[in-house]
């Protein structure tokens, strides 16, 4: 009986590993800033621009440019946000998917467009990204560390 229950609790153990080796690493869930900020670009200062659960994502504003990303999270305080940078449009309308840059789209394509983006990684390990064209960031890719997107 005993030896009968050490294979049923061992079999248990090795099928649980193996289903959670099955499950997926969390993905990215990509944004479009330059759209959700749009026409708050013209007006210095901080402008929220997403709210997820008890985080707040918020830019500052100075001169036109997007001087940088905030995130903060209810009753905790400030959360750390990573700068990216990559020559792909990652960010298609804030429909959550990404396409080479220089794969034509349409008019509003940046082919050849250096992108920016800020991130931060929620409570479930899901990493968010507030993706901004080169030209609207005050201090370019300073800080910035090359985007590799997870597989």
């Amino acid at each position: 009986m005993n030896r009968t229950q050490c294979l049923v609790t061992a079999m248990a153990v090795i099928l649980g590993l193996s289903t959670l080796a099955a499950i997926p690493p969390p993905k990215a869930n990509h944004h479009n800033g330059q759209q959700l900020l749009a026409d708050k670009i013209k007006t210095n200062g901080q402008h929220v621009l997403d709210k997820k659960g008890g985080f707040t994502a918020s830019v500052e504003v100075k001169n036109g440019k997007v001087a940088g990303l905030h995130v903060n999270k209810a009753n905790k305080g400030d959360v750390p946000v990573k700068k990216y940078k990559t020559d792909k449009k990652m960010a298609l309308a804030g429909e959550g998917r990404y396409r080479n840059a220089s794969f034509p789209l349409g008019q509003d394509q940046y082919v050849g467009t250096t992108y920016i983006g800020y991130a931060y990684i929620d409570d479930y390990g899901v990493e968010e990204i507030y993706w901004f064209p080169y030209d609207m960031i005050l201090d370019g890719d300073t800080g910035a560390i090359v985007y590799v997107p997870a597989q």
